[in-house]
């Protein structure tokens, strides 16, 4: 009898950290709980856009401030042609402001990757836009 207590308590540690190691995988959130959403676009001279983007949370659908954007590119939406991209300060700390300079109008693509505090893997998206002449 005196070797059935430690049987016990050793099964009833181990079930105690399984369910403690299930209930942490369920809480991480992974990137593709996040998107990038367009929040508004503008003319801002010859060929230059100013865009504004926002990364949302989709589960709770809230705005994520502070993300660090590691990476930013632009293309046509259908065809390979660079543009460049330039960082602009923002008022709100959920915006994320650029400035983009195209060769020519049409529908065209923002690429990001964001790194969000408490993910060990980037956040990547992209938002589509128009451009005009």
């Amino acid at each position: 009898m005196r070797f059935l207590r430690p049987k016990r308590a050793l099964i009833g540690a181990a079930l105690h950290t399984g369910f403690l190691l299930a209930a942490v995988d369920y809480s991480m959130a992974a990137p593709n709980d996040y998107r990038f959403e367009l929040v508004e676009t503008q003319p801002a001279g010859p060929r230059k856009t100013n865009v504004a983007v926002r990364l949302v949370h989709v589960p709770d659908m809230k705005p994520v401030a502070g993300a660090i954007l590691l990476e930013t590119s632009m293309g046509p939406a259908m065809a390979e042609m660079p543009a460049n991209v330039i960082s602009l300060p923002s008022s709100h700390a959920e915006l994320y402001r650029f400035q983009i300079e195209t060769v020519m109008a049409g529908k065209w693509a923002l690429y990001l990757v964001a790194r969000v505090r408490g993910e060990a893997e980037p956040v990547r998206g992209s938002v589509t836009f128009h451009v005009a002449k």
